[in-house]
C-alpha cells in the first residue's frame, strides 16, 4: 500500500491541497513493485523477454486498479454510490503506479535492440526501477522543501530498499 490518500475535494470538487503537498508515493511504490516483479522473473530458468514486459505492465495495471478500489472503498460514504468524477480523480491520482512500471518494461524490451540476453535485460530493468525509486523519493523531498540532509536520507533509505530487492534476486537466482 502506498500510504497516500487522495487529496480532498472541496464542495465544488476542486482539490484544495494540491498546491501545498507533494505526492510521489505512487511513483515510489510502482518502482518498488516493478523491481520486485523483475527480481523474481527468470529465477527458475529462461524467461521470454515479451513475457517479462507484459508481466510488468499487467502487474502495474492490477495494482493500480487495486489502489483505486481501495481508495474508493476507504472513502465510501454510507448510502452513496461512487461518482464517475470520484473514480476518475482517484484513478488519475494512482496512475503513477502504472507509469513507474513503464521504464523497467521498456528497458527489458529495448535490451534486445542492444543484443543483450533476457537475463541482462532484467538486470538493467532492475537497475532502472531502483534508480527511479531513489529519484522519485529525492524529488518529492526537494519539492516539499526538505533540507539537503533529509533529501540524502530519503535517497539512502530508498536505495537500501531497492538493494534489498537486488539481494533477493541474487539469492533467488543462485
Amino acid at each position: 500500500m502506498s500510504g497516500s490518500s487522495v487529496p480532498p475535494e472541496s464542495d465544488d470538487g476542486a482539490d484544495r491541497t494540491a498546491d501545498h503537498r507533494t505526492d510521489y508515493a505512487g511513483a515510489i511504490y510502482g518502482s518498488i513493485l516493478a523491481a520486485s516483479v523483475v527480481a523474481t522473473a527468470g529465477t527458475t530458468g529462461d524467461y521470454p523477454r515479451l513475457q517479462a514486459v507484459v508481466l510488468l505492465v499487467i502487474t502495474g495495471l492490477v495494482f493500480w486498479a487495486t489502489h483505486v478500489y481501495a481508495q474508493l472503498a476507504g472513502e465510501r460514504i454510507v448510502g452513496q454510490r461512487w461518482s464517475v468524477r470520484q473514480i476518475r480523480r482517484i484513478g488519475m491520482h494512482e496512475w503513477s503506479i502504472v507509469e513507474a512500471c513503464t521504464l523497467p518494461a521498456a528497458a527489458v524490451a529495448l535490451s534486445s535492440v542492444f543484443g543483450t540476453s533476457v537475463s541482462t535485460g532484467l538486470w538493467i530493468a532492475l537497475a532502472v526501477a531502483v534508480a527511479q525509486q531513489v529519484v522519485w523519493a529525492c524529488l518529492g523531498a526537494v519539492r516539499a522543501g526538505a533540507s539537503r540532509g533529509l533529501v540524502v536520507a530519503e535517497g539512502v533509505v530508498n536505495l537500501a530498499l531497492g538493494l534489498i530487492i537486488v539481494a533477493a534476486k541474487v539469492v533467488l537466482k543462485h
